[in-house]
């Protein structure tokens, strides 16, 4: 379906692409894709919301798939847009779950719409460019290493390569698989190496490109900006995951997050990678719907920590 989005002055407004799937009548949870990425996953089945009593909405950010560009968008522009697709769908409250570019997106909606996010979850997230005290490039591999480089130091370079690239997709989406290969630990071949789950990452990147690379282009240069929030103004239970052993997006990014973050439990999996976000994403749904659930249930995470603030890190079973 498509989605009105009013702008600052009147008919001059946008329209977003989105899809709703699951639980019709369940709580409902908004999916924000990855860079680059598209509304259509990769998502659980139907079969899997229906389980889990999750009604999940996804949705092309501006520049990706079904939606046009929206030129100068920040992360802090995907919770106007959040905001607008929810009241469209006549929902006041719902939960959050960002996946790697995803993520940032996520917090914006956890910070600008706190009265109506309950639950927020971010999954091998990013943290700003300019957090103080971390290496924003340590242990990240070259390939995501030179587009957000290109993104502060060469603008025109960054719209270039991501375009032909984005050329390469259409014709052919197992390409960028292939072209993020070096940067790919073994736990991150073992998710792609499963033909069912390679087809949905392909199918998304063909969605995500399907009219060029706006999208992944305005992304890589919002997420290296200003986001447009303060992170001291995420509200609600905010759950951050990450693989320790991801190389697209470190680890230390979540773990500098959790520093920032008023009410946050982390999770770092030893053992994972970039790609075990999609594995670990109905579980992070039912967290998301579940408000009563004690966060600290044992769930065979090999590697927990929660923080809470004042600032308190504590090793759970």
């Amino acid at each position: 379906m498509t989605v009105p989005v009013p702008g600052p002055v009147p008919g001059c407004g946008r329209r977003l692409t989105v899809d709703v799937t699951g639980a019709p009548d369940g709580p409902p949870v908004f999916l924000l894709h990855g860079t680059p990425g598209s509304r259509t996953g990769p998502r659980p089945r139907d079969i899997v919301l229906y389980r889990l009593g999750v009604q999940l909405i996804s949705y092309d950010r501006p520049g990706y798939g079904g939606s046009p560009r929206h030129p100068g968008r920040s992360v802090a522009s995907a919770a106007h847009d959040v905001g607008a697709i929810a009241t469209h769908l006549g929902l006041h409250t719902f939960a959050v779950v960002g996946r790697s570019g995803g993520g940032p997106h996520a917090l914006a909606c956890a910070a600008l719409l706190n009265e109506r996010v309950t639950r927020t979850a971010v999954l091998v997230g990013l943290a700003p460019a300019n957090a103080p005290g971390l290496d924003w490039y340590g242990q990240m591999v070259d390939t995501n290493r030179a587009e957000y480089a290109a993104s502060d130091d060469d603008p025109q370079s960054l719209i270039d390569t991501l375009t032909a690239q984005a050329d390469a997709i259409h014709a052919d989406p197992a390409r960028l698989i292939d072209h993020i290969g070096p940067g790919l630990t073994g736990a991150d071949r073992r998710v792609l190496d499963d033909v069912a789950m390679r087809r949905l990452f392909t199918d998304t990147y063909r969605e995500a490109v399907r009219y060029g690379a706006d999208g992944w282009i305005d992304d890589s240069l919002a997420l290296r900006r200003d986001w447009g929030f303060p992170l001291s103004a995420v509200a609600g239970p905010v759950r951050l995951w990450h693989g320790a052993d991801d190389r697209f997006s470190p680890v230390s990014h979540t773990q500098w997050l959790a520093t920032q973050i008023p009410q946050v439990e982390v999770d770092v999996e030893a053992g994972a990678s970039h790609f075990g976000a999609v594995e670990v994403l109905p579980e992070i749904l039912a967290w998301l719907t579940a408000p009563d659930k004690d966060p600290g249930d044992d769930d065979g995470y090999s590697e927990r920590l929660r923080v809470d603030h004042p600032m308190r890190v504590a090793s759970l079973p």
